[in-house]
């Protein structure tokens, strides 16, 4: 599974979503990297990693990031994930295998109709992506291209920068497992949980996300129910893309090993000019085989 390793402290591993890859994370790297060694995977079947068996399934994917962990040395390893990555944060803490988990906008709290929903809002997106796929650098360098393709995934998405945005969808329309993965998620079984004992959950919450609906955080915290939940004003489906200074400043705080379960992390206050998703210099990744 290719992974990159970079920055100085503790290791945080980061677990992209649905479709991502490692550099999904590219707006908070630099703030995290600057106090914790960041372990940043590509999920079979996704960026660079290749398609292993089981991996267009939820649990296929779980139980890989679980061997991943004895592979390398990080059980116990403090993880952030977002979309169906902190979902896969939320069931390594359930399986205790994990330390702090912040899990950003996780899946698999749908019920009813929101399955369906997701299922058939997600896949019309990325059926378009695909026809669009070569004009994408172009649509994403407009704010009103960036504006008419990530509207359900962002809540301010003029203001995204158009090469992540660009590297985003070419990686969704490219994800071999996208479609299995969407009909897998939509029809499985929810996300259970608790956290194990010893396993510290934070959830955060776009207040403005238009996939994983903001009343699915009450049912996070109903399975998850020693979880802080702390809410993102003024952000769609990713914060680390709407308002990656403070998705940065509470990853921290969630995963700080002096905090206690019960003092949940404040999100800062930033200026406007601070929240402005901008491409930072990442650190120089390291990558590792495996």
């Amino acid at each position: 599974m290719n992974h990159v390793r970079f920055g100085h402290g503790r290791p945080l591993l980061l677990v992209h979503g649905l479709g991502g890859h490692w550099r999904s994370w590219t707006p908070v790297l630099p703030m995290l990297a600057a106090h914790r060694e960041i372990v940043a995977v590509d999920l079979p079947g996704h960026g660079a990693s290749p398609v292993e068996p089981g991996c267009g399934r939820f649990a296929g994917l779980a139980d890989r990031l679980d061997a991943f962990l004895d592979d390398h040395r990080l059980a116990g390893v403090d993880v952030a994930g977002s979309s169906m990555g902190a979902r896969l944060a939320l069931e390594l803490a359930r399986r205790g295998r994990v330390g702090a988990v912040a899990a950003m906008d996780p899946g698999g709290f749908w019920r009813g109709w929101e399955r369906t929903f997701f299922r058939l809002t997600i896949g019309a997106s990325v059926r378009l992506l695909r026809v669009l796929r070569p004009a994408l650098p172009a649509l994403c360098g407009s704010a009103v291209g960036r504006t008419l393709l990530l509207p359900q995934l962002s809540h301010r998405p003029w203001r995204l920068d158009p090469v992540l945005t660009a590297s985003e969808l070419r990686a969704y329309a490219d994800c071999p497992v996208f479609d299995e993965l969407v009909h897998d998620l939509a029809v499985g079984p929810p996300q259970t949980g608790p956290a194990a004992p010893g396993c510290r959950v934070a959830i955060g919450w776009g207040r403005r996300d238009r996939l994983c609906l903001p009343r699915q955080a009450a049912r996070a915290t109903e399975a998850f129910p020693s979880a802080t939940l702390q809410w993102f004003d003024g952000c769609g489906h990713f914060p680390i893309w709407d308002r990656p200074e403070a998705a940065a400043a509470w990853v921290l705080a969630a995963t700080d090993a002096s905090a206690s379960a019960s003092s949940p992390a404040r999100e800062p206050v930033a200026s406007p000019a601070a929240d402005r998703v901008r491409l930072a210099a990442t650190p120089a990744p390291r990558h590792v085989p495996g």
